[in-house]
């Protein structure tokens, strides 16, 4: 008799920052392959790390995959506009893949956003640029772009479009397109999602001794390399928190301590951030196994997926 079981869910490990969500996804990939013969690849849900030389800021750490597969990962070059319309395309094609080979997908990230759009199937459209609006837009204030974008998204959710004036005035550029994205149950994906978490004390130490560790890696200088490759430090900037502090310190906006206390302080908001999102999808339905870092993430993980694998 046939098996007309569905295909095992796509796996998903979210969380904040330096939780540990690439760990756990290739160690879970490895036991996987270990225990059951199936082969785990990772597509990465992070909205920078698709970006070509940006590796130390954007906390690619490579060489924790080993010998997992992994996609969407340098797979564009600084200075593109990727968006969560692309990632949607970019995702379906190595998801796709990873089925035809009878392999086992998991999404692993922490960009909201991107993990949302997979998860409850987002109904995205492409709104190309509009040169004029642009170009009005560009004599406004700061404050004057986020009252007009909150105009238009009385009910705003994607706090990162007010991160940087470019990803503002995109925003209104979509929002003037008349375009709305929202889930759509017929694209959403069948997932089993898992959620990092660990005490708040706790976290804000990993976040720390990461940020010393990338610093340490040579963070400045690669955003030394990326300025002098021609990259707007705008446009860097608008790459994340990393960039920007690291582009005002070279710029002479801050001293040496300033710069370290500024960014850590940052990331550690930005963090809170990230679970009030992941809060968010549960709110509209998401199921999430939250799993202690501290503890056993990934026996509990592997006790969750053979529960609803078996």
């Amino acid at each position: 008799m046939a098996d007309l079981r569905p295909d095992p869910p796509l796996l998903v490990v979210l969380g904040p920052t330096a939780s540990g969500k690439t760990r756990l996804g290739v160690a879970l990939a490895q036991r996987l392959a270990a225990h059951n013969g199936v082969v785990g690849e990772i597509i990465s849900a992070d909205s920078r790390q698709v970006f070509r030389g940006m590796d130390i800021g954007t906390g690619k750490d490579l060489g924790e995959y080993g010998a997992v597969p992994h996609h969407l990962i340098d797979i564009c070059d600084p200075g593109h506009e990727f968006s969560v319309y692309e990632f949607q395309h970019c995702f379906q094609a190595a998801y796709a893949g990873i089925r035809a080979r009878g392999h086992q997908p998991l999404l692993v990230g922490g960009s909201g956003l991107y993990l949302d759009a997979v998860v409850r199937g987002y109904a995205l459209q492409t709104v190309p640029e509009n040169p004029g609006l642009r170009q009005e837009l560009s004599g406004w204030a700061w404050a004057d772009l986020e009252a007009r974008l909150r105009r238009l998204r009385p009910h705003l959710h994607n706090h990162t479009d007010l991160d940087s004036r470019e990803r503002l005035v995109r925003a209104i550029e979509i929002a003037e397109g008349g375009v709305e994205q929202g889930p759509s149950p017929g694209r959403a994906v069948r997932s089993l999602v898992f959620g990092l978490r660990w005490d708040r004390a706790v976290l804000r130490q990993r976040i720390t001794v990461r940020l010393q560790e990338r610093l340490a890696a040579g963070l400045v200088a690669e955003v030394e390399r990326l300025l002098a490759g021609g990259l707007a430090a705008e446009r860097l900037a608008a790459y994340g928190l990393e960039y920007r502090f690291v582009c005002q310190y070279l710029a002479g906006m801050w001293t040496w301590e300033e710069f370290f206390q500024g960014l850590n302080r940052a990331i550690h908001q930005f963090a809170k951030r990230q679970e009030t999102w992941f809060r968010r999808m549960e709110r509209h339905g998401v199921v999430i196994h939250w799993l202690e870092g501290a503890g056993d993430p990934l026996g509990e993980a592997e006790q969750y997926w053979r529960a609803v694998h078996f």
